[in-house]
């Protein structure tokens, strides 16, 4: 949510909703003849007209608001919420996390033989694809949980049975594979200037919190993730062939199909954040799978599983796409003794069998 959230309240500031460009303004001198037409007035309302009605679309100028206060709420009262802790009795004390942004409880120690006193835990996007795993696992272990999600990618049906920044950082990388020392190579005014840039401010502000307030924060660097409960069309591209394949539809391919990516299944992230939420670094961290496969090889091992027969249509590709993506996650290894155990072909069978039914469910 935070990321994403972030994008919009910055196109939204400037008045011009994402994709659209800036009109310029010229202020006419009083001693020379207008240069401002009827014809610009009229393109500038409508401009105007088009960035309101962008915000009031689905309630989005809702959502912005009540995001903004949830979490202007959250880093507010932080600190009295944190020093008035210490007048509660020991059995009655909150320990609470944030994610992505967070304070938490990293260095505390639980002497052997004592069970790990339960957290109480807000996870932004929580009923999401990712989040809602999160919060399986943070559930399992005893903790409890609090979910805040605006549903715009999320789903109710992922939380009714019972939170990150992805390698957009990085842009289109000259550097393979990518390092956390990397700083990126985006396109600030590009067709995915937006994305890229809101990833990259969200770092930027949860470090000056963390400098600044003294807000106990963890940044995860998140490369292609792919398992049950992703939305069936988002458009990411596993979720795509995988459809697409159970559809009977040709698998879309944009470009040549020799662009890289790197899958981890769902589970193997959700193991990375846990490592990363109760250690005592900061990060940045990358949470990826190293394996790393071309867009045609994917294809090849979505048809393995679903359908041989399946066929590959190719499409243009897609404005500033990058070219390469692969973690280096020597840092995560050494310092959270963390790495992915589960191969695409291991993993992708799982997805199938929940699209499957989700899709059957739907057609029915």
């Amino acid at each position: 949510m935070g990321s994403s959230f972030l994008s919009l309240v910055l196109h939204s500031a400037c008045g011009v909703p994402p994709g659209q460009p800036e009109i310029p303004i010229r202020h006419p001198d009083p001693r020379s003849s207008p240069t401002y037409s009827v014809k610009a007035a009229r393109q500038l309302n409508s401009r105007s007209s088009a960035a309101a009605s962008y915000l009031l679309r689905e309630k989005r100028l809702l959502f912005i608001l009540i995001g903004a206060a949830l979490a202007s709420s959250f880093f507010l009262l932080q600190p009295y919420l944190s020093s008035s802790d210490r007048f509660l009795p020991t059995s009655d004390v909150p320990h609470r996390h944030l994610l992505p942004v967070s304070t938490t409880s990293a260095g505390r120690r639980v002497p052997g033989g004592l069970r790990r006193p339960p957290l109480r835990i807000v996870v932004t996007g929580g009923a999401g694809f990712v989040g809602s795993h999160l919060v399986d696992k943070l559930l399992a272990r005893g903790d409890s949980v609090i979910v805040i999600d605006n549903f715009f990618t999320g789903r109710k049906e992922n939380v009714v049975h019972h939170f990150q920044n992805p390698s957009e950082v990085y842009g289109d990388p000259l550097e393979h594979p990518q390092k956390e020392t990397y700083w990126g190579n985006v396109n600030p005014i590009g067709v995915r200037s937006c994305y890229d840039e809101g990833k990259r401010t969200a770092e930027t502000l949860t470090m000056d919190y963390h400098r600044g307030a003294d807000v106990q924060v963890r940044i995860a660097r998140i490369f292609n993730t792919y398992g049950p409960r992703m939305c069936i069309d988002d458009g990411r591209v596993v979720s795509n062939f995988v459809a697409q394949a159970l559809r009977r539809q040709p698998l879309t391919v944009y470009g040549d199909g020799k662009q890289t990516r790197s899958f981890q299944y769902v589970s193997d992230l959700v193991d990375g954040l846990v490592a990363l939420m109760e250690s005592e670094h900061i990060g940045p961290f990358n949470l990826g799978n190293p394996g790393e496969f071309t867009m045609l090889e994917l294809a090849e091992v979505v048809k393995e599983t679903i359908d041989s027969t399946a066929t590959i249509e190719f499409k243009p590709n897609t404005a500033d796409d990058p070219h390469m993506r692969k973690p280096d996650i020597t840092k995560a290894k050494e310092l959270l003794n963390w790495e992915p155990k589960i191969s695409l072909r291991e993993g992708l069978p799982r997805m199938v069998t929940n699209f499957r039914q989700r899709i059957l469910d739907a057609q029915s």
